[in-house]
């Protein structure tokens, strides 16, 4: 099976939405998780209070009134981890791409609302969802 038999398009755009989706999601979890104390003290510069912590703990103030905290850090982990799977299985099965390509949209959707990975993840997730759904083989 060559690469014409695959949906190369769809697999990459998702594959990079699901990653910046996982990147960014956990760095959102672990800012939250780490402003109450499971990842040091940030008050005393405790161990992880450098540059990009203090990034997180900002990142974390300004989301506070958004999402629900640690709720939407694992809705938002699922549906990355939901486009993952989408696109590694639509390029495993071909013929399973346009089930896939759907997943890939509804997960990107959710994620999108709970804020995994913000705008941009979102908007490849969906991009590579509908390019996996008008997916045809050319043989």
């Amino acid at each position: 099976m060559n690469y014409e038999d695959r949906p190369v398009g769809a697999f990459v755009v998702s594959l990079i939405a699901g990653l910046w989706m996982l990147a960014m999601g956990g760095m959102m979890g672990w800012g939250y998780m780490g402003s109450r104390g499971w990842s040091g003290n940030m008050y005393a510069g405790g161990p992880g209070a450098g540059g990009a912590y203090n990034w997180m703990w900002a990142h974390h103030q300004w989301m506070h009134g958004y999402g629900g905290g640690v709720l939407w850090f694992w809705l938002g982990t699922a549906a990355a981890i939901l486009v993952l799977v989408g696109a590694f299985a639509m390029y495993a099965r071909p013929a399973t791409a346009p089930r896939w390509g759907v997943v890939v949209l509804i997960s990107s959707c959710v994620a999108l609302l709970g804020g995994a990975g913000g705008l941009f993840a979102g908007i490849l997730g969906m991009v590579g969802g509908a390019l996996a759904m008008a997916w045809k083989p050319q043989g």
